[in-house]
């Protein structure tokens, strides 16, 4: 049970807390989502709101639009205290305070390919950068550096900014270049976001157009020149720059730039090898990645997925589909502190265990899950709870759902390895994974260790399920060689290389810890996913149905769904002190969020969680190219497509 407002300042009094320390657990409180509602909407805007940023203090908030304007606000006035005419020929995607500036310098990027430094008292630029030969999609600053700064553009470069040395775009002058994808990912590739470590700036992470984030170590980079000259020796610019980078694509570094130390990547387990092999695309997009703020964890949006929470300082490795042995450290220990007596406490997790399951047998599985997500969270150690959580995602089969099931076999065998119905659902989720050599490998382990279950119904179903998913794996691999022999040299050519480094990297990247779900990131590539509270209580992200899904992070549970946009919210920003939020979409305003009087009901809250989730998880695995047809027409009909809302203003 969260503690509330009285016994937090009681524990103040009894232990001599600190004051920062109950300020800090003040902030936000589930008692405080429960109550969160729209406090203003902000107009000011004639496009679509696509960035927004705190200053350090709070008191001034940033929104940046496809008007090319950035607007600051007043938040607890709701007023504009200055717009900006940036002068950027392109949609705005990202605003940034300089640090340590006085709120006086603040940096922006765009869809003209240009980042720019604004000086807000002499109300001009003080820099302008033309280096990118793509659109700038995300800025980062590092906390305490008044001087630095990075920018990430769909060039597939990562360019770093000294404001104490002159910059001199297209001169060969400048070793702006930090990190050039396509020397590793090949031609095509993308930098979608990045962020640096709060409490170790020299930590850079960088999210791409595939399902790896990738985390660099700064200190081990060499810098680079932007390529700017054709074999003629002829300067070149834009889209002709990029036929630059595509010259050297998937080769590597000429000298080294990027050492194989310097660099880690992280991916959910399931998708590594999902659509990436010969270069073919990936429907996986990083929109959004952020380091939570004592930088131990990683929060990342994939688009076309779902919400991945990585720990960068004990990296897991990616299970290997194979039955673990077992982790006497999982066998030991008690459960983690609750405020309960240990009977209360066994009592409470007996009880939804039992809700749990006859919710499953009632075919209702995400009330299932979030049921026996609850009692995980009260009794870590529990192989039952992980085994029937299980066999609940496996029963859903949202995207993640099996791998995670999996995972939580992996789990319930490793704390009990006699364990028959996890050992036996193990094998069908690696039988769902297409996984049939290590399913069929798993079921002779299983055949030996539980002799009387041979002769079952469900161990002949098992077998019957592994042969009919290795028939087909035999069928679709004849079925690709056949496709590449007609193709024949032109997919040699068109396929793209990836450099060594880039396949030694990719081959062992870091899993996950927790995921969230829930929400629909299809639409838009420039979809937040953010921590809410001081100590990441809470996780938040967009959505493409307009609305805004907050979950709890111990439990991974939806607690609190808003309606945000009438199409897509894209953007979630907390305010650094206090319980307040800003979000904004396709809208062309910005909407704060804080908690209302207990006695006033949320207009703008959806009731119907389940129902929202379920139909985002649909969408995701809609094409939103036909999505959006469908929207189209339906609005040309008049009525509307099971809720799915088109996108009035252009989407990034």
């Amino acid at each position: 049970m969260e503690p509330n407002t009285a016994s937090i300042l009681m524990m103040r009094e009894m232990v001599d807390e600190g004051r920062n320390s109950v300020r800090q657990k003040l902030q936000v409180t589930k008692a405080m989502i429960d109550r969160l509602g729209l406090e203003k909407e902000l107009h000011g805007h004639t496009g679509c709101v696509n960035c927004l940023e705190w200053n350090t203090r709070g008191d001034i908030l940033a929104s940046a639009s496809d008007d090319v304007q950035v607007i600051l606000w007043d938040p607890f006035k709701h007023k504009i205290l200055k717009t900006i005419r940036t002068g950027h020929q392109g949609n705005v995607f990202t605003v940034k305070f300089m640090p340590h500036s006085g709120d006086q310098t603040i940096l922006t990027g765009a869809a003209d390919y240009k980042v720019k430094v604004h000086d807000l008292i002499l109300d001009e630029p003080k820099m302008i950068c033309s280096c990118h030969c793509d659109r700038v999609k995300r800025l980062a600053t590092a906390p305490n550096d008044p001087f630095l700064f990075w920018s990430a553009a769909e060039d597939g470069c990562i360019m770093h900014y000294d404001l104490r040395v002159p910059h001199y775009c297209n001169s060969g002058k400048s070793d702006s270049v930090l990190i050039n994808l396509n020397n590793h990912m090949g031609a095509g590739a993308e930098a979608k976001c990045l962020a640096i470590n709060p409490t170790r700036p020299e930590f850079l992470a960088v999210g791409a157009n595939d399902p790896f984030v990738r985390l660099y170590d700064r200190r081990m980079i060499k810098r680079t020149v932007v390529p700017n000259r054709s074999d003629a020796g002829v300067l070149v610019y834009g889209w002709e720059r990029r036929t630059l980078f595509h010259k050297r694509a998937g080769l590597g570094d000429e000298d080294e730039n990027i050492p194989w130390r310097s660099a880690q990547y992280f991916a959910p387990g399931h998708l590594p090898s999902v659509g990436l092999k010969n270069g073919r695309t990936s429907k996986t997009v990083i929109t959004y990645l952020t380091f939570s703020s004592d930088g131990t964890e990683l929060l990342v949006n994939l688009g076309g997925e779902q919400i991945y929470l990585f720990d960068v300082q004990n990296n897991r490795r990616p299970y290997t589909f194979y039955l673990p042995q077992q982790d006497k450290s999982k066998l030991s220990g008690k459960c983690h502190p609750v405020p309960m007596a240990e009977r209360d406490l066994q009592e409470k997790i007996s009880s939804l265990k039992e809700m749990a399951n006859v919710h499953f047998k009632n075919n209702s599985y995400f009330k299932a899950i979030n049921l026996y997500n609850e009692a995980i969270a009260l009794s870590p150690k529990n192989a039952t709870l992980y085994a029937n959580r299980a066999a609940a995602l496996m029963k859903r089969k949202w995207d993640g759902d099996e791998y995670a099931a999996y995972r939580d076999c992996a789990t319930a065998l490793a704390i009990d390895p006699s364990y028959l119905k996890a050992h036996f659902r193990l094998i069908a989720c690696l039988t769902a994974l297409h996984k049939s050599d290590l399913a069929t490998k798993s079921l002779a382990q299983f055949a030996a260790k539980f002799p009387d279950e041979l002769a079952s119904p469900e161990y002949k179903k098992l077998v019957k399920d592994i042969e009919k998913d290795a028939a087909m794996l035999e069928n679709h691999a004849s079925e690709n060689k056949s496709e590449s022999e007609e193709e024949g040299a032109y997919l040699h050519v068109t396929r793209t290389m990836q450099s060594e480094l880039e396949n030694i990297w990719r081959s062992d990247p870091c899993d996950y810890k927790m995921f969230f779900c829930g929400h629909c990131n299809t639409t838009t590539d420039i979809k937040e996913a953010n921590f809410f509270g001081s100590n990441a209580q809470f996780i938040m992200a967009g959505s493409d149905d307009g609305s805004f899904f907050i979950w709890d992070r111990n439990s991974t549970n939806i607690i609190k769904v808003l309606k945000g946009d009438g199409s897509i919210v894209n953007c979630l920003q907390p305010h650094p002190s206090t319980c307040l939020l800003a979000t904004s979409g396709i809208d062309e305003s910005v909407k704060l969020w804080s908690p209302r009087p207990e006695n006033l009901e949320e207009e703008r809250e959806v009731k119907e969680m389940e129902v929202a989730a379920a139909l985002n998880q649909k969408r995701m695995r809609t094409d939103p190219f036909e999505t959006m047809f469908s929207n189209m027409t339906a609005r040309a009909r008049g009525d509307s497509d099971e809720g799915m809302q088109g996108v009035t203003c252009r989407p990034s």
